[in-house]
């Protein structure tokens, strides 16, 4: 089996739940599949094309606020990696280094060894109804409440 080659774009997120992600991606209108892994859920974008990936890294690093995330490219053998808060892209990173020590999941769809369909607990953003993605976050919200009141 040869390795998938085709254009691949990842935004790396500290979301702890992978239905969190999608659900965000849901209301904002960002088509994804959201990983889960053990350093956070990360996006994979479904709109590879032109800026699709620029736009889910604005798009999702708006909804997360204050917090950062990155997007990895791969694309015609290259990947290429970039910071962006608040909707702006702030920098670029090195690849490699975002690569060392990434989970497995992220590295092995990054090479192009496994897919998307061979990876357990996959969320999509694009089949999450308006309504579902709305409870999903209200629900979180909640449990954050009460972990900030308890912890």
């Amino acid at each position: 089996m040869s390795a998938d080659t085709r254009p691949l774009a990842l935004v790396l997120t500290q979301v702890a739940v992978a239905d969190g992600l999608a659900a965000a991606c849901a209301l904002g209108k960002v088509p994804i599949d959201a990983v889960p892994s053990p350093i956070g859920a990360f996006a994979v974008c479904r709109d590879v094309d032109g800026d699709g990936p620029a736009r889910a890294a604005t798009v999702i690093s708006q909804l997360l606020k204050q917090i950062p995330v990155v997007l990895i490219e791969r694309r015609d053998g290259l990947v290429t990696a970039s910071r962006w808060e608040m909707g702006q892209r702030v920098g670029d990173l090195a690849p490699g280094l975002m690569l060392d020590g990434a989970p497995p999941e992220l590295e092995d769809l990054m090479l192009g060894t496994r897919t998307l369909a061979e990876l357990d607990g996959v969320v999509s953003s694009t089949t999450m109804s308006r309504w579902k993605a709305m409870r999903i976050l209200a629900r979180a919200a909640r449990r954050g409440r009460r972990s900030r009141l308890t912890g």
